[in-house]
């Protein structure tokens, strides 16, 4: 209704995966602008003037919530003022900053997660240092600081509790498998030789079907093969495979990238026991 695609989960991860076979980049961040779109389109307060743009793509957005995965202390908290929220600490990624009309923020306030639109550029109380990347570097990720940055209330996307956040954030990794999917797909046809056809499909139809639960498994999975499969290409291509400007090498840096990227624990350490048991024995 509000000019975006409307497409269906299943749909959506078939494109990501088309997508990301042929630019992992742009696939990284128009899935970021696509969860800054739904979550504005689904806000309840005046946030939600910016829906229409962002879903037609007539404005272009960020995320910046990946810190609230990490252990420990926050590095993002968001302190209530008399018209909204000041905003202090660091989102250590951000894709697309320079490209983005408005970034997604999240931070932590005590126990609960407020979100925010942010302007994409730097002022007095924002500031920014890029990231080089060795993989995905187009994307433009910077680090983003805040010191003492308000955020007027009709910024305000929304407020969750964390750990209901955390539980639905679980449900939801199934998506980004579709990134090492599109890869390793890309990665066989280029190889030619099936050898690894029937796996993806297998890994494929596992992340279809999982549950909650499985997800991190499957996850592993997908990424464990992207590495394999990407792997094979470069020893297949001999010397050339690892000059500057090949899609092997390229393909093979991007599986590296998808290992960390959307990481969890439990993802984190099923792709640990997987590459750490196809490790030959020594002695």
């Amino acid at each position: 209704d509000l000019g975006g695609s409307g497409l269906t989960a299943p749909e959506r991860h078939l494109v990501i995966e088309a997508l990301a076979g042929g630019c992992l980049t742009s696939t990284f961040i128009w899935q970021q602008h696509g969860a800054a779109a739904a979550a504005t389109a689904g806000c309840a307060g005046d946030a939600a003037r910016y829906a229409p743009e962002l879903a037609s793509g007539r404005l272009r957005a960020g995320v910046a919530f990946a810190h609230l995965l990490r252990p420990g202390a926050p590095s993002l908290v968001a302190t209530p003022s008399a018209d909204g929220w000041i905003l202090e600490g660091v989102a250590p990624y951000v894709t697309g900053w320079g490209h983005v009309d408005l970034v997604l923020v999240a931070a932590r306030h005590e126990t609960e997660i407020v979100w925010v639109l942010v302007d994409g550029v730097a002022t007095e109380t924002v500031s920014t240092e890029r990231l080089r990347l060795l993989a995905v570097d187009g994307s433009s990720t910077h680090a983003v600081r805040f010191i003492g940055h308000r955020v007027a209330a009709d910024r305000v996307v929304g407020t969750a509790e964390l750990d209901e956040w955390l539980n639905g954030y679980r449900a939801g990794l199934r998506t980004n498998g579709s990134l090492a999917l599109g890869v390793a797909d890309r990665a066989c046809r280029l190889l030619g030789d099936g050898s690894f056809d029937d796996e993806l499909l297998d890994v494929r139809r596992r992340l279809d079907t999982a549950t909650i639960e499985d997800l991190p498994e499957a996850r592993a999975d997908a990424t464990v093969l992207c590495v394999n499969v990407t792997s094979a290409l470069l020893a297949s291509r001999g010397g050339v495979a690892v000059i500057d400007g090949g899609h092997a090498q390229r393909l093979a840096r991007e599986a590296m990238f998808l290992l960390v990227q959307g990481q969890t624990t439990a993802i984190r350490e099923a792709q640990l026991r997987r590459l750490r048991a196809a490790a030959p024995a020594v002695g």
